[in-house]
């Protein structure tokens, strides 16, 4: 398995600028230059990663996760994919799919689902109008809750998915709050706080035994790299920390 190399400060936000472009470039390959390298075969088959680049970005969650455990697990996210839709990365579920093709023995799905979905949009032309600057601030759009509102179907049928494929239990992650960096993105607090809301229904409405892990409360500013939006070391560190009391039962 191969661990990303921590890059100078120039190099960190040459990267950052080439995610920008992923971002709006279309191509559904490209999502894979900056990611994490998928394992397909590990120490502990039955536990699988799947999600967007808050995972595979640098893969440090999994590093800590996997340094806790003393076993590696299966590894299929990739930075920009969305819950529905490969803008530019397979989606979520279609990277759970290609992990029950690879091995159907899965027991615990760890990952994220949605944030680009909300994020994409949102850095572009915020189409769905999500974000709420300090003058529109405690009025989140009818357009962006009634996106999200969707997103909510979307996660609960792509979780009964799961469980209908023999998954015992799901571990979904939660979002933190960006901020403005490379990308200006503080001005999403209130979509993120009614995103982590509709997701955390999901979870326990969908008939996946599941839990969902809220960041919120533990990630600071200092916790997240200078694009605004991925987590920083200490930031991996402390979401492995959130994640670790639910995957440990499991293994």
């Amino acid at each position: 398995m191969t661990k990303m190399t921590i890059c100078p400060p120039g190099i960190a936000r040459a990267t950052s600028i080439i995610l920008a472009l992923l971002l709006v470039s279309g191509c559904s390959d490209l999502g894979y230059l900056l990611s994490n390298e998928k394992v397909k075969d590990a120490d502990n088959d039955q536990v699988v990663f799947v999600g967007d680049s808050i995972f595979a970005l640098s893969g440090e969650i999994q590093n800590q996760l996997e340094s806790k455990a003393g076993q590696t697990f299966r590894r299929y996210t990739v930075s920009g994919a969305e819950l529905s839709g490969e803008l530019v990365a397979p989606s979520i579920p279609n990277q759970f799919r290609e992990a029950l093709a690879d091995n159907p023995d899965i027991q615990t799905l760890v990952g994220d689902v949605g944030g680009n979905d909300i994020l994409i949009p949102a850095i572009a032309f915020d189409s769905n109008k999500c974000k709420t600057p300090w003058w529109r601030f405690g009025r989140l759009s009818r357009k962006c809750r009634e996106f999200i509102d969707d997103i909510y179907v979307e996660a609960v049928d792509f979780l009964n998915e799961v469980a209908g494929a023999g998954v015992e239990r799901g571990i979904l992650l939660g979002y933190y709050y960006t901020k403005n960096g490379l990308f200006r993105v503080k001005d999403l607090k209130e979509a993120i706080d009614y995103g982590n809301a509709t997701l955390a229904r999901a979870c326990n409405n969908s008939v996946l035994e599941c839990s969902f892990v809220d960041p919120r409360p533990v990630i600071r500013n200092g916790d997240i790299i200078f694009d605004g939006i991925h987590p920083a070391d200490s930031g991996s560190r402390k979401i492995a920390d959130l994640i670790w009391p639910q995957l440990q039962p499991q293994l």
